[in-house]
């Protein structure tokens, strides 16, 4: 069985770059500490160090065992703090990645709620692609992901997509723009200038099908990763562009824009990810339980 003592020598010598250092630091022997770590190894059955000159160096089997090393003791630092806080009146740690695909405004609605718990709340918000932010979920760096799409089918990351909710589309251009389209949705999208989201998207399949089935043949001209961002080019009238009808206010008030219409044919799907089957962390229960009684109330369960 692994000695997480002897890992965490092995840890602060690569960290302080060699061995009298890290003694020092350790208030141990530099003999001691050798022989700490070459149990180690000897447990291992790898060497994770070599000597190049009067300096140690981490072999490859080292830097893979450092990087290993550190994210057990950085969870450890988060388990501390997590149980501290829990036993007095500090708010407790809610860790959340939020997918880039996510609309900031629904990734607020949703998330809300755990703020307005008895407890005090302190949440880390990480934003990134998807995939980085389920590695991170499988290394309990998270507590939860809220994505536009389930876990993956074949993914290497044991985790539970929860369904939060789904919603139509509304689609939205500048005053100006929209002056100059053709009566009539949807077929004013017709020839008409389009935005939609990158390959990344989920909505993006199903909403070019949608306008294939139709007949319907706009002129894409941009494709964007960052949904913000594709609203603020729809705001200065580059083209239409969509977004999920449960926050169609919210949008048409921040961006100046105005609504062309909207379809429940294609819908945007949200989700809740997290390494448990039944969610017990009491803010991730907030966020599914207010997702479905409000935000999505409409919707049924997964």
């Amino acid at each position: 069985m692994l000695n997480y003592r002897q890992l965490l020598y092995f840890w602060s010598v690569a960290k302080a770059g060699g061995m009298a250092r890290a003694a020092e630091q350790l208030h141990l022997t530099p003999q001691t500490l050798s022989g700490q770590i070459a149990q180690l190894e000897e447990t291992l059955g790898v060497s994770l160090f070599r000597r190049a000159g009067r300096r140690l160096e981490l072999t490859e089997t080292g830097h893979l065992t450092l990087s290993y090393a550190e994210e057990i003791f950085q969870v450890g630092s988060e388990l501390e703090e997590t149980l501290r806080n829990r036993q007095g009146e500090r708010p407790f740690l809610f860790r959340v990645g939020i997918a880039d695909m996510v609309p900031k405004s629904i990734a607020y609605r949703l998330l809300a709620p755990a703020l307005a718990l008895p407890e005090p709340v302190r949440m880390v918000c990480r934003e990134d692609k998807f995939e980085q932010l389920l590695a991170e979920l499988a290394i309990h760096r998270l507590d939860m992901v809220l994505a536009d799409s389930p876990l993956p089918p074949g993914m290497d990351v044991r985790g539970y997509s929860h369904r939060l909710g789904e919603c139509g589309l509304t689609f939205f251009a500048a005053p100006g723009l929209a002056a100059r389209l053709e009566v009539g949705f949807p077929h004013l999208l017709h020839g008409a200038p389009l935005l939609i989201p990158s390959e990344s998207g989920a909505v993006r399949a199903p909403l070019l099908r949608w306008l294939r089935g139709k007949d319907i043949h706009p002129r894409l001209v941009g494709e964007f990763d960052d949904g913000a961002l594709m609203k603020a080019f729809g705001q200065a009238g580059a083209g239409v562009f969509p977004a999920p009808t449960a926050i169609a206010g919210e949008v048409a008030a921040q961006y100046g824009v105005v609504p062309l219409g909207r379809t429940e044919a294609v819908t945007e799907s949200f989700f809740l990810i997290t390494v448990e089957r039944k969610i017990s962390h009491p803010a991730a229960l907030a966020v599914s339980e207010a997702a479905r009684h409000g935000l999505f109330s409409t919707q049924g369960d997964d």
